[in-house]
């Protein structure tokens, strides 16, 4: 089937400019037609780099006015997720959302409910499903090479300080939601159940200097738990470590153990009287992560042609707020959490 799907994009920051760039060129069946971002420079430097002219301060705007956009990308602060989405629902546009998909599980239900009364496709914004190594991992362990799944573990550190929003563990859901939601959806994909009980312990490591006005804040988190299927699981997210950018699973079976990730930027190492042996390390998830990024775009707008379901579903999103509320809770009350 033939088809062109016009895509708006929402929110013009880097993780939004990263699908934009996406759907300029390399996206089949879709264009990149108009950008939506309250910050107006951050429109015209998208629209420019993008070689469009439609831009909308106000996403309604653009639904008032271009009768012909049919998708939606929403890369927004989590905060605002659940308003956008609902209204690009109502608004019959087809949505790919960033993760985390809300704030709530509450919110993530209005959402779905929404999505399935407007009859529109929801893609949430969990790259790891179509990266190639993840992808692999996930062949060989439903294939049983490594016998019974007995415990998985996944880590996620990111070299970048907080930005200020997230500091408020009410409005941002803390690191657990914006770092570790892809171990978590992770997680689920590969044991192919749900997280039961967890318990989970925090504490702020590297920006002390906000302790007084955030004392919730955590920049580094460890959860461990079982899945309903009695699958082990440890989670461990960290924010602001400097050294790079850090994301490795490891799955150990009854029969053997599946690795997955890479630290390395480049396949070579340099070798000096100055400085020995080193190999430069991964600094931006936008490079680990780029071809996993362009292959979920292309997904979006085949489940849209194909009226297929999307490979990262809202339950799939849901799930993850789920456990990262439960996270928070048990951070909080320092107790295990049943979910």
């Amino acid at each position: 089937m033939s088809h062109l799907i016009n895509v708006c994009l929402i929110g013009a920051g880097r993780a939004g400019m990263l699908h934009a760039r996406n759907f300029k060129s390399q996206v089949p069946h879709a264009r990149m037609v108009a950008v939506s971002d309250p910050m107006e420079q951050a429109c015209k430097n998208a629209c420019e780099e993008l070689g469009i002219s439609k831009y909308y301060l106000d996403y309604k705007d653009a639904f008032q006015h271009d009768n012909g956009i049919n998708a939606v990308i929403v890369v927004a602060p989590t905060k605002y997720h659940k308003q956008i989405v609902v209204d690009c629902a109502n608004a019959g546009k087809h949505i790919f959302c960033e993760k985390p998909m809300a704030i709530t599980v509450e919110e993530c239900d209005e959402i779905l409910d929404a999505v399935q009364v407007n009859n529109v496709k929801l893609q949430i914004g969990f790259m790891r499903r179509f990266d190639e190594s993840f992808r692999k991992a996930k062949e060989v362990i439903d294939s049983g090479e490594i016998g019974d799944i007995v415990h998985i573990r996944s880590l996620t550190r990111g070299p970048s300080k907080p930005m200020e929003w997230m500091y408020n563990i009410e409005q941002s859901n803390g690191p657990l939601a914006e770092v570790s939601s892809h171990d978590i959806d992770c997680i689920r994909w590969f044991a192919g159940s749900e997280i039961e009980s967890l318990y989970a312990i925090a504490g702020n490591f590297r920006n002390k200097e906000i302790v007084s006005e955030y004392p919730d804040f955590y920049d580094n988190v460890v959860v461990t738990g079982t899945l309903k299927n009695h699958i082990q699981f440890t989670i461990e997210g960290s924010q602001y470590v400097e050294y790079g950018y850090d994301s490795r699973v490891e799955v150990l079976g009854t029969k053997g153990v599946v690795f997955i990730g890479r630290n390395d930027a480049y396949d070579f190492k340099i070798v000096s009287v100055q400085s020995g042996s080193r190999t430069p390390f991964i600094t931006s998830w936008t490079t680990l992560f780029k071809d996993a990024y362009l292959k979920e775009d292309i997904a979006f707008i085949e489940c849209i042609i194909n009226d297929t379901e999307p490979i990262a579903t809202g339950l799939d999103g849901k799930m993850a707020v789920a456990v990262v509320k439960a996270g928070n809770q048990s951070i909080k009350e320092k107790k295990v959490i049943k979910i």
